[in-house]
């Protein structure tokens, strides 16, 4: 059963990612420069990736 985790846009479940070693070393010293989390750059690129119109 996936992790659930109550904020104030909702619920959120657990999911998992494998990135490159450099990748994700990239990502968390960009995610610490601009305050925020791995996490918070992640769901904001895939919103914006959503909000896009399909094929």
């Amino acid at each position: 059963m996936a992790k659930t985790k109550k904020d104030d846009n909702g619920e959120r479940k657990n999911t998992s990612l494998r990135l490159r070693s450099r990748t994700l070393k990239a990502l968390k010293i960009r995610a610490i420069e601009e305050d925020t989390s791995v996490q918070g750059i992640i769901e904001r690129l895939v919103e914006d990736y959503l909000a896009k119109p399909g094929k």
